[in-house]
């Protein structure tokens, strides 16, 4: 192997390829054992993601996704709001997601979009904005004394890091879809962004519902330190379970192989 595929395999921190496959892998059992919990003691969580366009935040909510099952660990993407909805209770079509005993609901951006890309990009006027922002912890409030464990992350990634992963969405065919835009319209409002979410923070930064920062110029090294920062949050423990064991399969007996002309899919590869 070349010096240049040997660095291939290495991510942005040093870390190996090998080495978060590994890494994540550990992880991926601990949340197989936190869904085990989660269903048998009737949990309760909610976990937002925010940050700007391009942080990483899908890249995290599919590491911890992909090794449990959606009947637990739902995700929740909304699109722009209908005009019904924009007629309703701000946070009315967010808590129609909250969980049900037994659930785990990963918001992909949330209410909190009125503080940060709605103000930031006018949808919404300073005001509201501001008034938002300030009835936010009482509502939050609300959803912890409900019994939720409600975790929030913002993934900070730099200006210059940013600017690269959006221009591979222009360039990569498979990345296409990703660049909407509303991606377009905020890239050149870096500090407008940088103070609406000062002022978030600075109001929304709470004993009962805190923001955990994640620098996530690293995609793969900050994937690991969320999933094992959540698992540390959420109080769980093994359960016990019996091995499986694969009984012996029955004998065909009278069954004969009728020879039906199969459409194979054409074998390319």
């Amino acid at each position: 192997m070349s010096k240049k595929s040997k660095k291939s395999k290495k991510t942005e921190g040093g870390l190996s390829g090998k080495q978060y496959e590994k890494e994540l892998k550990k992880l991926h059992v601990e949340l197989v054992k936190l869904q085990e919990w989660v269903k048998h003691e009737g949990l309760k969580v909610v976990i937002v993601f925010e940050g700007r366009d391009g942080a990483g935040k899908g890249g995290v909510i599919k590491a911890i996704t992909e090794r449990v099952t959606p009947r637990v660990f739902r995700v929740v993407a909304l699109p722009a709001p209908t005009d019904r909805e924009k007629s309703q209770m701000y946070i009315q079509r967010y808590i129609t997601h909250f969980p049900a005993a037994g659930e785990v609901v990963i918001f992909d951006r949330s209410w909190y979009n009125r503080a940060g890309v709605e103000r930031v990009l006018g949808f919404t006027d300073e005001a509201t904005s501001r008034k938002f922002i300030e009835q936010v912890p009482y509502v939050e409030q609300a959803m912890v004394d409900s019994g939720i464990i409600l975790l929030k992350y913002w993934l900070e990634v730099s200006p210059e890091e940013q600017t690269r992963r959006l221009q591979g969405r222009i360039t990569d065919g498979r990345k296409t879809w990703k660049l909407s835009p509303m991606d377009l319209l905020s890239y050149n409002r870096w500090y407008d962004y940088s103070r609406a979410r000062d002022d978030m923070f600075a109001a929304t930064d709470t004993e009962t519902a805190p923001w955990f920062v994640a620098p996530s110029d690293d995609k793969k090294s900050a994937r690991l330190n969320i999933i094992s920062h959540l698992l540390s949050k959420i109080p769980y423990e093994e359960l016990p379970r019996e091995e499986p064991v694969l009984p012996e399969r029955q004998l065909p007996g009278d069954y004969v192989d009728p020879g039906y002309a199969y459409r194979y899919v054409p074998a390319k590869f």
